[in-house]
């Protein structure tokens, strides 16, 4: 039982007159007595909490940015009517925190339930992070008809909202779709490469490579006949994402990771729509996430389900460990797309070592985050802690473009971009690979 502010206000004005005019054990009783006996009323004709009977349903996934909407339908079986305050407790970071809550808190509500009936309440999550958000307790108080006491009792309805990762770089899709179908057989290419294949003859003109004149067919007809060739489809691509500490790390307001999982579902949407075969493995000392084997149509949700619940690991990623997964899940030739870091440290003590063995038989393109801030710090000046600031940014920014040289003669494709650019950049980076013939 939980005393109201009703009662402590109707215990304090009817200690008033007790204190003037009979201040004695006498008086207090006459006051009390009733009081209480009005509790002992209200107690009892307030709903039993125990016996409500709670069901779920609702939204069960959202994308990191929008509102999903959970319902919970309360039953109250008892004879008496519900007079109740409610409380659908969800983990912090289901709503918006600090200057963005602006709201009254959505997890209270007020409702009245009369016997043998029930309602429903409805109780919008905005989550501010990716993953799992799970529901906690549901903490009722039921109030008497004098709202004087109330009964108060908990009960667990479990239920799962996943928050998938937001897409922001949806908006670049079309253009780079419009620039797949020029390659994809709309504007046939007459390079040659690896990862191209015979589209069609047509009569040769001016400025044509001689090295696709068609003999055979020249000679079954009057006219020089050419060959024309388009981007191979049905290629494999594996992306690696890196989970080790370096993801942890923000830029801006954007973790690593999460930039690398909004550029990861740009290129498999891409690729998807090339007839390209993409597959994704999260590492850092083991498999954290994966998907293979997933037809067009079931790509992009099986992807935004592997990534929502994904966080960074504080730990050192085994390069060696990381080199075995890819290899193993690549088995003929396949674009490796890592994305990791450009920190010296991480890539020449762990990925330059291991890298022959990926390059030797794979096209390998890694691509990692930029801080912006880097570049605003070197042009810093006026004050000595701005020039120490800039001399510093300088030699970050020579480190970066030092290990991507490294990696570049190796044979490898380096995208380096901030979170912004990073989804555009290594999506353009796939179609140049592709325009090549180099998949």
């Amino acid at each position: 039982m939980a005393l109201t502010g009703r009662t402590a206000l109707l215990a304090a004005l009817g200690s008033i007159p007790v204190g003037v005019w009979a201040p004695s054990w006498a008086g207090m009783l006459a006051v009390n007595a009733p009081l209480t006996l009005a509790m002992m009323c209200d107690y009892a004709l307030a709903a039993p909490v125990r016996k409500l009977q709670f069901t779920r349903n609702g939204d069960t996934s959202v994308r990191l940015g929008d509102a999903a909407e959970v319902v919970l339908t309360v039953t109250n079986p008892s004879a008496r009517q519900l007079r109740a305050q409610l409380r659908d407790a969800w983990p912090p970071s289901s709503w918006p925190s600090g200057p963005a809550a602006t709201e009254p808190d959505p997890s209270r509500h007020t409702l009245t339930v009369p016997a043998g009936e029930r309602r429903r309440l409805t109780t919008v999550l905005r989550p501010a992070r990716r993953g799992d958000r799970h529901s906690e307790r549901i903490t009722i108080r039921s109030y008497g008809p004098l709202g004087l006491v109330s009964r108060q009792g908990s009960h667990r309805v479990p239920w799962t909202v996943r928050v998938l990762p937001p897409f922001t770089s949806r908006k670049h899709l079309p253009s780079r779709l419009a620039r797949l179908r020029e390659l994809d057989g709309r504007t046939s290419v007459l390079t040659r490469g690896e990862g191209t294949e015979f589209d069609s003859l047509r009569p040769y003109v001016p400025g044509d490579d001689t090295r696709s004149i068609d003999w055979r067919a020249t000679a079954r007809q009057n006219t020089v006949a050419v060959r024309t060739w388009r981007p191979e489809r049905d290629r494999h691509i594996l992306v690696v994402l890196d989970t080790g500490r370096t993801s942890a790390g923000r830029v801006g307001d954007t973790p690593r990771l999460d930039a690398a999982m909004d550029a990861t579902i740009l290129l498999a949407a891409l690729a998807s729509r090339a007839g390209d075969r993409v597959d994704l493995l999260a590492y850092d000392r083991r498999v954290r996430a994966q998907v293979q084997g997933r037809a067009a149509g079931e790509l992009l949700p099986s992807l935004v389900n592997a990534l929502a619940p994904l966080e960074p690991a504080l730990v050192e990623t085994d390069a060696r460990g990381l080199s075995a997964a890819a290899l193993a899940n690549a088995p003929r030739r396949s674009l490796i797309v890592l994305l990791t870091s450009l920190d010296a440290a991480p890539v020449d003590e762990g990925l330059l070592p291991v890298l022959p063995q990926l390059t030797q038989r794979h096209t390998v393109l890694v691509a990692a985050v930029a801080d912006p801030h880097i570049e605003e710090m070197a042009k810093g000046r006026g004050t000595v802690e701005a020039v120490y600031e800039a001399a510093a940014a300088s030699r970050t920014r020579e480190q970066r473009r030092r290990t991507a040289e490294q990696l570049k003669r190796h044979g490898v494709t380096v995208v380096d971009a901030t979170p912004e650019e990073l989804a555009p950049a290594l999506a353009d980076a796939y179609l140049e690979l592709k325009a090549a013939g180099r998949l």
